[in-house]
């Protein structure tokens, strides 16, 4: 499995990418951020999930687990077919340092249904042909997610359980005549999906030729408001109106005494069982068309998922209930053939018993580890980089997490006098400690936000998990932040660490026998 290899990554969602267009995409910015991670001796880029995003702007909460976000199509590969003009910015542009998701949505959305225009009036007959076979090849998930987008953009956003009772309970009949009435919008929404496809699959290859691997994002649970669970429903608690009987979420704990009430469906594993994990499949093989190895989001509820009452405001009436363990992932192998398993980072954090562990081992699966958590104990957490195996992926912090800088300030007197202790630090240069912390450790794989490889304060954290809306999800940053010296020094500590190439650190490898010279 090619997460075994020492090596190391930076994770950043592409829409903090820089760009002229108000969100960041697969435009040229992602091929510049390419060869900077190869500059400095990353093999890794990480991502969140790039399906559309949901309430609240979250990349977690989406209208399908198997489409692209829209807002991640870059526009400028659609200019350079003859499919789109050259668009004129909005009065006073886009906020560079910020995602004003309503503002950006709107606008790029009119740009990717004038190139679609364009596409369909256009278009030659190769790249008409390349679409056509790539909507047939795409079917199994594309024809209920372009005909569900249709149907929510005719209902004027309304969930699909208040769509008229023909198209929410999808008899024959309802959905062949809004296949034909609502064709030219199928067609617009078809177009977009192929254009992520080909340029996801071209910066793929892009980053691959050039040593970097891309590790996707997929969250375990989907939307109630989702192309899956309107398709579907029988694959889902639901009652006979649609509505889920029992959420999923996690219980109260310390940083939550209300625990957290995620609101999603949960799934009828019985009847997804039933057929050899189908469904599972699938998703897991569009993920792997889209990156090298990915991380699943809540691993633990593989082992046992937590269950609230669709009525309960929040998770304390909550309960346990078992999930589908090993089977599934056994069955998704076999089907797809993977040679040494799937590619896949567990998601074990919170709370954990004894029995994910025991899934994730008896998978192969490497787990998480995050420097931030390691000194709220003694000197035997599980978190401290001297107590892991190598099966193992650290991080300095998560997308849920502080940035380093902005945890230090916070962290309880205690925290921060062992954290300096352990890792021979100041408020100054944290950040680097904690990256030098996570890269001299026997984890096979370091993981480390781009925030804090610029050392940034909070307030430039990706997301406050428990709060909706700004300014979550919404960080970008500039090429000017960069500079040269943060990708300087984090290749000097790859090439150190034995995670990049030796030869960043210039000094060359002596002959056998001979000392090395550093002068």
């Amino acid at each position: 499995m090619n997460l075994d290899r020492r090596a190391a990554g930076v994770l950043l969602h592409p829409t903090s990418l820089p760009g002229p267009h108000g969100i960041g995409d697969f435009g040229p910015s992602a091929r510049h951020f390419v060869d900077w991670l190869q500059r400095c001796g990353q093999r890794w880029w990480q991502w969140l999930p790039t399906t559309p995003v949901g309430p609240g702007d979250s990349p977690y909460q989406s209208v399908s687990a198997f489409a692209g976000s829209p807002l991640m199509v870059a526009l400028e590969p659609l200019i350079q077919a003859g499919w789109l003009p050259p668009p004129l910015l909005p009065p006073g542009g886009f906020d560079e340092r910020r995602v004003d998701f309503a503002h950006v949505s709107m606008w790029r959305m009119g740009q990717l249904r004038a190139a679609a225009t364009g596409f369909f009036t256009r278009a030659d007959a190769v790249d008409l042909q390349r679409y056509a076979a790539w909507c047939r090849a795409s079917r199994g998930w594309l024809d209920d997610y372009a005909l569900f987008m249709a149907l929510e953009t005719a209902e004027a956003g309304r969930p699909w359980w208040t769509w008229p009772e023909p198209l929410r309970r999808r008899e024959p009949p309802a959905l062949a005549r809004a296949r034909q009435q609502h064709a030219a919008e199928i067609g617009f929404w078809q177009f977009v999906q192929w254009q992520f496809d080909e340029q996801c699959s071209a910066l793929k290859a892009y980053a691959n030729a050039r040593g970097v691997q891309l590790l996707g994002d997929l969250p375990i649970f989907v939307a109630h408001h989702s192309a899956d669970c309107w398709a579907r429903p029988d694959l889902y608690t639901l009652d006979d109106d649609f509505q889920p009987t029992v959420v999923a979420g996690v219980p109260p704990d310390p940083l939550g005494p209300q625990g957290q009430r995620w609101g999603n469906p949960l799934y009828r594993w019985d009847r997804m069982a039933a057929e050899g994990w189908a469904w599972w499949t699938a998703r897991v093989q569009r993920m792997l068309q889209q990156a090298d190895a990915f991380r699943i989001d809540h691993f633990r509820g593989f082992a046992g998922y937590y269950e609230i009452d669709a009525a309960s405001p929040d998770a304390r009436s909550g309960r346990w209930r078992p999930g589908p363990g090993r089977a599934l992932f056994d069955a998704v192998v076999a089907a797809l053939g993977v040679p040494g398993g799937l590619p896949i980072i567990a998601e074990d954090l919170g709370f954990i018993t004894p029995d994910v562990h025991a899934l994730r081992r008896a998978l192969g699966l490497p787990g998480m580890k995050v420097l931030q958590f390691a000194f709220s104990g003694d000197a035997e957490h599980e978190y401290l980089p001297h107590t892991y195996e190598p099966r193992a992926v650290v991080y300095t912090g998560t997308h849920d997490n502080d940035t380093v800088q902005g945890w230090w300030a916070a962290a309880p007197e205690r925290e921060r006098r062992f954290a300096g202790t352990y890792l021979a630090c100041g408020a100054h240069d944290v950040h680097w400690a904690m990256i030098r912390a996570a890269y001299n450790s026997v984890a096979h794989l370091a993981i480390v936000p781009l925030q804090d490889v610029l050392g940034l304060p909070g307030d430039q954290r990706m997301n406050t998990p428990g709060t909706m809306g700004a300014p979550n999800w919404t960080w970008r940053f500039d090429w000017h932040q960069v500079g040269d010296e943060p990708g300087r020094v984090l290749g000097l500590i790859a090439a150190c660490s034995g995670r990049g190439p030796f030869a960043l650190l210039g000094v060359g490898v002596p002959a056998k026998g001979e000392p090395a010279r550093y002068d």
